[in-house]
């Protein structure tokens, strides 16, 4: 009999850590893929991942509404709760024999709650990572709740294993994300990039940058103005601009506020806005953007495996393990627009493998196969 693996997809950056994992899953004999989608992946506003996740020849097993709207912290904290309850259902529809639930977000929270509860074994991807925010705290609980760990570096390894857990079974396989940008040719679907953005045409034979800067929940009633130093760093640098929509996270909407009524008041501006991207076109873009500015965790894993200069903007990714390509800034828009002039200056970095050497998902799956950790977890020291 097979092995069920379900694994839980609640938001976009979500599917793209875990896109090769899924393919390894189902095309392995010993292993049967189920597949739930929920939270923001499910959101039109977001870029309905689920669309995408179709495409790819994937058939969700589930489709879970869990959101409340407002993008606050007790918008967070409620679909929480919501999320628990509903993929609680779903866990006792599906009966799977694993649940892989990945990082750090408050929906990998529920999924792990839901299934720790219901001893359901719960294999966690990219456990031991320190960051800013609630994020670190999310992610080092999850780890407590996880009878699987697949760490993507060495460092994070060794803090799993030195919070009690069970060596026998925390395995550093790298990031999944990895495996797809150095596997699968990276595609230059150009025109339709520009088909889904709203302001200028980005020409993609001139230099542009990247911008994505999501909210700091820890700095909840701050993001509004901390994008307007970004804003304006990248209006005085008159470069063309593809800039990406933040995440669902409480503070989403001063962000979202800021960017509204730059885009209302420049129609004129060298910047163009989007909602999400396709694995492949970010990965395309990240790789030939002449800098990526912001805090998205992307610019220091695939950021770091392509080389991209990055201007790494505030405290969401404090402490966080990086490669020679990141330079930090503060909120302060005369220190992001004098970095990205010099990250431009300076241009690409060496590739480096901190993250994973591009074969994550086959080490994971064969860990799934042969794993069979103990339901009841006793802490190591």
């Amino acid at each position: 009999m097979k092995k069920k693996i379900c694994v839980v997809v609640a938001s976009r950056a979500n599917y793209g850590r875990v896109k090769s994992l899924l393919i390894e899953i189902k095309k392995n004999k010993k292993l049967k893929l189920q597949l739930i989608l929920s939270a923001s992946a499910i959101l039109q506003r977001f870029g309905n991942v689920l669309d995408i996740v179709r495409n790819d020849g994937f058939k969700p097993d589930a489709i879970v509404y869990t959101v409340v709207e407002g993008e606050n912290l007790e918008t967070m904290s409620k679909s929480t709760g919501i999320a628990i309850v509903e993929l609680s259902t779903c866990f006792a529809n599906l009966k799977p024999d694993v649940v892989v639930t990945v990082a750090d977000r408050y929906e990998t929270m529920a999924t792990a709650i839901a299934s720790s509860y219901m001893n359901i074994t719960l294999a966690h991807i990219q456990g031991g990572e320190v960051t800013g925010s609630i994020d670190e705290s999310v992610r080092h609980a999850i780890t407590k709740l996880s009878h699987i760990h697949f760490p993507a570096t060495e460092k994070s390894k060794s803090r799993i294993i030195k919070m009690g857990e069970n060596s026998k079974f925390v395995y550093n396989t790298g990031c999944p994300s990895i495996d797809l940008i150095k596997n699968t040719p990276i595609r230059n679907n150009r025109y339709q990039i520009n088909q889904n953005g709203v302001g200028c045409i980005i020409d993609f034979a001139k230099p542009f940058l990247l911008v994505v800067q999501h909210p700091v929940t820890s700095e909840f009633g701050k993001g509004f103005k901390q994008i307007q130093h970004t804003l304006k760093a990248i209006d005085k640098l008159k470069i063309q601009t593809i800039w990406l929509w933040p995440n669902i996270d409480a503070g989403s909407d001063e962000i979202s506020k800021g960017l509204r009524i730059y885009r209302e008041r420049n129609i004129n501006s060298k910047i163009s806005f989007f909602k999400n991207f396709e694995i492949d076109d970010y990965a395309y873009i990240l790789k030939n953007c002449i800098c990526a500015v912001g805090n998205s965790s992307s610019f220091l894993r695939e950021g770091e495996f392509f080389g991209t200069p990055v201007v790494l903007v505030g405290t969401r990714q404090n402490g966080r393990e990086h490669g020679k390509n990141i330079v930090k800034s503060n909120y302060n828009n005369e220190q992001i627009y004098n970095k990205v002039k010099k990250q431009i200056k300076k241009g690409r970095y060496t590739s480096k493998q901190i993250f994973g050497d591009g074969n994550a998902a086959k080490r994971i799956v064969q860990k799934l196969i042969s794993s069979s950790p103990p339901i009841q977890k006793k802490i190591t020291y």
